[in-house]
Parts: C-alpha cells; structure tokens; sequence
C-alpha cells in the first residue's frame, strides 16, 4: 500500500502549496466570521450599533462563504485525483468476498487485534479512543507493558541503555532460557561508549566497567570477550576504524539494540516478533493478494479454474512469486531431495523453473559444463543462472 499512501501524501502537499498564502483555511475563515458575529453582537448590546455594521456584516459573510466554497472545491478535487491514482495503481481489481466477521467472536478479536497493533506502535491516545469506542477489554496491566516498552525503546534511541538493562536484569531467567544475548549486547553497547568518548590514554573508566558487568558472560561470549579487550591496542576510534576491529565502532551496534529489545520484551508476553497488522499490509495487501487474484483471473480465462475456494493448486503455487521484504525474510528450515542435507545460508533452497525445489550445492552439482540443469523430478532442462532462492 506505499504507492497509494505516497499517491495521497503527494496530493495532500500539492494541495497545500498550491493555496498557500491565498485562500486561508476553512477554519480559519469560519473563525473569522464567529469573531464579526461577535463583535456585531458586542455592539448591538452597547447601543454603538451604526448604519453601516450590518453592510459590512453581510460583506463579511459573503466574503468567508466564498473562501470556505473555494476550500471545498479543492478538496472535492484532491479526492477525484486520489482515485484515479488508486485506478491507476491497481489495475487489477480486487475480489469481493462474503462477509468475513460477522460473529460477535470474529468482531471482538478484530476489535482486540486492532486495538493492540495501535498500542504496540506506540498510537496509545488514539488506542484510548478506539478501545473506549469499541467497548474492547484490554487490561490496564498489559496497556502498562506496552507504555514500558515503548518508554525504553525511547531511552535506547537516546543511547540510554539503562532502562533496557534493568528490564533484562528482572526477565534474566527468561532471557536465560531464550538463549538470548540481549543483556551482553547492552553492556557491550556501553562499554564500547565509555571507550571511544574516553581519553584514549585512559580507558580505565571502560575497563572498570567491563570488568563489573561484561565478565559474567565470558563463557558464553568467550570470542567477543577477547576482541572487547583486543580493540583497546587500537585506539583511537580513527586508529579502530582502520583494523580488524571496524564494526566495534560501527553505530549499528547500537541502533541493532532497538529491534533485538522489542523481540525479546514481545515474546515475554506471548507475543510475535513483528506487528501482525503490519506484516498483514506489507505482504497480503502489498502484493500477494492482487497476484493471487490475477493468477484467478488468467486460470478463469484458460477454463482451468480451481476447485475450491480455499486450494492454491500446485501446478500455480510455483508460479505466484511474492516478493517479501528482508524483513519477512526467515531462514529456511527445507531437507533437499536430492542430497538428503538440510539447507543453511551457504546452502539455502533453490527452485528451478520448473518449480521444483532443491538446495543450491545440488543444483551445482547437477549443473552441466554449459550451465543447464536436468531437474531430477521432471523431464525440464533449465539454466543455473535461472533458479531462484525460496524463503519459506
């Protein structure tokens, strides 16, 4: 949906440049008109009335009506350019479907669902309207985790670690059992500060503090642990960005704080990584849905329509590629055929144009001196240069 969103924000500051500095806003023009309504009024209950106030009145009166009119237009205006940009972006037209929440449990967890997407992104007055409207029940208790998270995400903006290391020194058994090393990356964050903002002659203050809080992880970070004390023989920070040290000064190592927070304090409420309305939006409303419907379409022109209204058939599901940002990108859990081995980041799965799918150290091997490849499953030659990644 960035294209219409962009479309209207476009349309929205043209509108605004374009009349700036000539009509004033409607209002502006109706708070106008109030104040010559009351000054009128002021008079009358004086006795200062003249002949000539209720002329100039109604001069006024018209003169506002004219600029709220001229308001009106553009706006009418911005609205008729906003749908021809939505039919120009959306060429294919979207399906209609029975109603899908018609329950009151369906209506209720849309209600809940939409309430918690506004307090988890931090939209908390506009939650506070939506849930008194609704009539939705979220308890005070979870609206406080959520105004807690977002209090702490705000420090780490501000490179103020501390409220996220008291919250992981209160959840360490959870962390703990996550494996997680939210709480080492968060001293190491300050460590790192405390050694490049410090005289470079002087990195005691850094030490000491490495020394009181980084310690106790020496045995599960035993390899960042020694490059934490190795980097020390290349300071300053000019001398550490030239060597093998780099990426200890790179600012990422901190803003990669905010993210790594925000998964591990949702998934001690229950809770996915990301905001499900908005993985909803990027990749359903951003482009599956409309492709999944052209598939449809040209299957329904072909006379090859499917079966159920639930099915995806195989012979299309290789077909319909979504793209998916980096984001919604997970690694892939996929055992090759061929070779038996599960795939790995070196070795992620790769799908022939065919549509079958094997790991990227098969299809080498497959691969004649020419480059093509004979799928082991079907009678399809392809090129090497030809297969996709999947990511499922």
């Amino acid at each position: 949906m960035d294209g219409p969103l962009k479309e209207l924000e476009k349309l929205r500051a043209s509108t605004e440049n374009s009349t700036k500095g000539k009509i004033p806003s409607a209002e502006s023009s109706l708070d106008a008109l109030l104040q010559s309504l009351y000054e009128v009024k002021s008079r009358i209950a004086a006795g200062t009335v003249t002949e000539d106030t209720f002329a100039l009145l109604s001069q006024t009166v018209d003169a506002k009506k004219k600029e709220i009119d001229e308001k009106q237009k553009e706006a009418y205006n911005a609205i008729a350019r906003l749908g021809k940009a939505l039919d120009k972006r959306f060429t294919q037209p979207l399906p209609t479907y029975d109603p899908l929440f018609t329950s009151h449990a369906a209506k209720e967890a849309l209600d809940r669902t939409i309430a918690l997407h506004f307090l988890r992104t931090g939209q908390f007055s506009t939650a506070e309207t939506f849930i008194e409207e609704s009539g939705v029940e979220i308890t005070s208790e979870l609206r406080g985790q959520f105004v807690e998270l977002h209090r702490i995400m705000m420090a780490l903006r501000r490179q103020d670690v501390g409220p996220a290391l008291e919250w992981s020194r209160k959840n360490r058994s959870f962390l703990r059992s996550r494996s997680s090393p939210l709480e080492f990356y968060l001293h190491r964050s300050q460590y790192i500060r405390l050694l490049l903002s410090s005289d470079p002659s002087n990195p005691a203050p850094a030490i000491s503090y490495a020394n009181a809080a980084l310690r106790s992880f020496y045995p599960e970070h035993e390899l960042e642990f020694k490059r934490l004390m190795g980097c020390l023989v290349y300071l300053p920070k000019q001398k550490l960005e030239r060597s093998s040290y780099v990426d200890l000064a790179s600012p990422s190592l901190h803003t990669d704080l905010e993210p790594l927070f925000a998964k591990e304090y949702c998934a001690s409420l229950g809770m996915s990584r990301q905001v499900p309305l908005r993985v909803v939006g990027d990749i359903g409303g951003g482009g599956a849905l409309a492709r999944i419907e052209k598939a449809r379409t040209v299957m329904k022109e072909k006379k090859s329509e499917w079966s159920q209204s639930g099915e995806l058939p195989v012979c299309c599901s290789s077909d319909i590629e979504i793209p998916l940002p980096p984001e919604n990108r997970y690694h892939s859990i996929f055992a090759c055929p061929v070779s038996k081995d599960q795939s790995t980041e070196q070795n992620p799965p790769m799908m022939m144009t065919c549509g079958h799918v094997i790991t990227k150290d098969s299809l080498q091997k497959l691969s004649k001196v020419n480059g093509r490849v004979k799928c082991p499953y079907c009678p399809t030659e392809s090129m090497q240069g030809n297969a996709v990644r999947v990511y499922f």
